[in-house]
């Protein structure tokens, strides 16, 4: 399994860096499509209902994890979004409300049927960045890009 590069080259941010085996508008796809957002979103081993998602500039969007131990929610507004290139949303957990970060993703064709997708986290403070990073963060993140992979490799 391929690991996702994180990196935090600023006091408030993390970045994070992973190259999917797929091309661009089938990433793009898998990013922006309801149906599929639910299949790899927090790893797939819980059941995920994307209770909104419309995936424009203002737009709501709101998932909910379901797991043994509870529900999750998670949710935010795109501020931006380009197709096939740059989607930036806020995203904020039901676990602390108040403390939203801001998310950029870049999509980047490589030119050989892989896509890189670099996602740069900006928090309020120091303190946020480093509550995220020690909140099992990674380990979700790389199950959901391990997720994504199957269901990528699936569609090909």
């Amino acid at each position: 399994m391929t690991e996702a590069a994180i990196t935090t080259p600023a006091e408030r941010e993390i970045h994070i860096e992973r190259v999917f085996d797929a091309p661009l508008a089938r990433v793009w796809q898998a990013y922006t499509d309801p149906d599929l957002i639910a299949q790899w979103w927090g790893g797939g081993g819980e059941k995920v209902v994307v209770e909104r998602m419309e995936v424009e500039r203002g737009g709501h969007w709101r998932f909910v994890a379901h797991g043994p131990e509870g529900s999750d929610g998670f949710e935010g507004r795109y501020r931006e979004v380009t197709p096939q290139e740059r989607i930036v949303q806020t995203f904020e957990w039901d676990g602390m409300p108040g403390h939203v970060a801001v998310e950029t993703a870049t999509f980047t064709d490589l030119g050989d049927g892989r896509t890189k997708v670099t996602t740069t986290s900006l928090f309020h403070t120091t303190e946020e960045r480093d509550g995220m990073l020690s909140s099992g963060m990674e380990h979700g993140l790389n199950a959901s890009y391990a997720a994504l992979d199957a269901l990528l490799a699936k569609e090909s």
